[in-house]
C-alpha cells in the first residue's frame, strides 16, 4: 500500500513537470512569434518610409522637369533652325539659299561672256516679337549694304488680314511674287522685276493682304525707291485679286487681275523695261523709258491664268502697260505675254499656296522628282517699230531633296530690232533651307 502511494505521489510530479515545461516552451514560442510579428511590422514600417520618400522625390522631379520644359525655349530644327521663348512670344528663324549658276552663249551678233556667278547668296532672319512679324533678308550675291538688302519690313495680323511696313514686293504679278527658291525657270519671265519691272522689285512702303482659303485680296502702296535708290517723291500703288474656283489637294485653276501704277516725280530715277531675251549676263534691250524728271506714270494692268492637275502644270500672264511720254510726245504701249508649263515624270504635284495665289515645289521623297519645263516669253512696244524680243526656253529641273534642287535651262532668244538670235545654255545649283 505504501509503495502504491509512492508510485502515484512519483506519477503525480512528474506529471506537473511534464506540464510546466510544455507551459513555458508554449510561452517561448509565444514570445518569439511576438517578436518576429514586431520585427516584420518595423520592416513593414520602413518600407512604407521609403516608398513615401521616393514617390516625393518622383513627385519633385516630375516638377522640376515639367519647370525645366515650360520655363526652357524651344528649339527646332527641320528645315532651318528656329527658336520659340518659353512664353511663345518671341522666335527667331535662320534661313538661307544659294543660287549659283553657270552660263554659256550661242553666239550670234550680240557680244556675250559666259561665265559662273552666285545668283542668290542669302541669308535669312524672320519670327515674331509681341505679336508682330517681322523678317530681315541680305543677298550677299546682289551686293553689300544696302544695295543687297530684300526684304526688310514688320507685319501684324488685323481686320482678317496681314499689314506688312517696310522693304517688299508690291502686290502684282504672279511670278514676281512668287519665290525665287519655287520659280519654275531659272528666271523670271518679262512681266516682272526681269523686264517691265526691272530694278523694281522691292519698294518702301505699306500693304494690306487678306486671303482665304480659295482667294487673295492685296493692295501696296510706296514710295518710288529702293533701300540703295535715291531719296525722291515718285509714288506708286499696286493691287492684286486671285480667285481659285477648282482648289483640292491635286487639282487648282487659279484666276487673278491686277494692276500697277508708278507717279514719278521730283528725284525720281529714269524708269525702264528692259530684257535680256537670251537669259541672263546675255544680250538685252531696252524696250521702253520713261524719264524721271518728267513727272509722268507708269501705268500696267494684268491678267492671270494657272492651274496644277497631278503631275501636269501651267501658268500665264497677260499685261497691257502704258509709258507717258514728256512735252505732249505720244504715250507708249507695251503689251508682255508668257506660257509656261511643267510635268513631273515620277509622280510630283506642284501645291498651291492658298494664303498668297502662288504655287510652290512639289513634295519631295526619297528618289526625288524630275520635272520637263517650258516657257514662250513674249514682249513688244507697240508704238516703236521692231522694238520686240521674246524667247523659247526648254528645261528640266531634278529635286534631290526639299533643299537641293539642279536646274538646266535653254534659251533661244530672238530680238526684232538687231535681228540678233543667241542662245544660253544655263545650269543652277539650289540649296536653300
Amino acid at each position: 500500500m505504501r509503495h502504491s502511494l509512492l508510485a502515484l505521489a512519483v506519477g503525480a510530479a512528474l506529471a506537473g513537470t511534464s506540464l510546466s515545461a510544455s507551459a513555458q516552451s508554449r510561452d517561448a514560442e509565444i514570445a518569439e512569434l511576438k517578436a518576429q510579428i514586431a520585427a516584420l511590422l518595423e520592416k513593414v514600417e520602413s518600407l512604407e518610409e521609403r516608398t513615401d520618400a521616393q514617390s516625393d522625390v518622383n513627385i519633385d522631379t516630375a516638377q522640376k522637369l515639367d519647370t525645366l520644359t515650360t520655363g526652357s525655349p524651344k528649339i527646332e530644327t527641320k528645315g532651318g533652325v528656329k527658336v520659340t521663348s518659353a512664353d511663345g512670344k518671341f522666335e527667331a528663324q535662320i534661313g538661307g539659299r544659294i543660287h549659283f549658276d553657270a552660263y554659256a552663249f550661242d553666239r550670234d551678233i550680240a557680244s556675250t561672256t559666259g561665265t559662273t556667278e552666285f545668283r542668290r547668296a542669302r541669308l535669312t532672319l524672320q519670327g515674331k516679337a509681341l505679336g508682330w512679324e517681322y523678317k530681315m533678308e541680305q543677298d550677299f550675291g546682289a551686293g553689300t549694304n544696302l544695295d543687297g538688302l530684300r526684304d526688310l519690313y514688320v507685319a501684324k495680323n488685323a481686320f482678317g488680314g496681314k499689314f506688312t511696313i517696310g522693304h517688299f514686293k508690291p502686290y502684282r504679278s504672279m511670278e514676281e511674287l512668287t519665290s525665287s527658291n519655287e520659280i519654275l525657270m531659272m528666271e523670271r519671265p518679262f512681266s516682272s522685276a526681269s523686264g517691265l519691272f526691272n530694278a523694281r522689285q522691292f519698294q518702301q512702303g505699306v500693304g494690306y493682304l487678306r486671303a482665304g482659303d480659295n482667294y487673295t485680296a492685296g493692295l501696296s502702296v510706296f514710295n518710288l525707291r529702293s533701300a540703295a535708290g535715291v531719296r525722291n517723291e515718285g509714288v506708286g500703288a499696286a493691287g492684286r485679286f486671285t480667285y481659285a474656283p477648282i482648289n483640292r489637294e491635286t487639282s487648282t485653276l487659279h484666276l487673278g487681275g491686277w494692276f500697277s501704277v508708278e507717279d514719278l516725280n521730283n528725284g525720281s530715277a529714269t524708269t525702264t523695261a528692259s530684257v535680256s531675251y537670251a537669259g541672263r549676263r546675255g544680250p538685252s534691250q531696252t524696250i521702253a523709258t520713261v524719264n524721271g524728271a518728267a513727272g509722268d506714270k507708269i501705268t500696267a494692268y494684268g491678267a492671270e491664268v494657272a492651274g496644277s492637275f497631278g503631275p501636269a502644270f501651267f501658268q500665264g500672264e497677260y499685261v497691257q502697260s502704258k509709258f507717258e511720254q514728256p512735252f505732249r510726245a505720244a504715250d507708249q504701249d507695251v503689251t508682255t505675254w508668257y506660257l509656261q508649263g511643267s510635268w513631273m515624270l515620277n509622280g510630283g504635284h506642284k501645291p498651291y499656296k492658298g494664303a498668297t495665289g502662288v504655287f510652290g515645289s512639289p513634295k519631295v521623297g526619297d528618289k526625288g522628282l524630275w520635272e520637263l519645263t517650258a516657257r514662250y516669253d513674249a514682249i513688244e512696244n507697240e508704238d516703236i517699230a521692231n522694238r520686240e524680243a521674246n524667247s523659247l526656253l526648254l528645261g528640266v529641273n531634278y529635286y534631290v531633296n526639299p533643299n537641293l534642287r539642279f536646274m538646266f535651262n535653254y534659251t533661244q532668244g530672238d530680238n526684232e530690232a538687231t535681228g540678233d538670235e543667241t542662245g544660253q545654255y544655263a545650269l543652277r545649283t539650289q540649296f536653300a533651307f
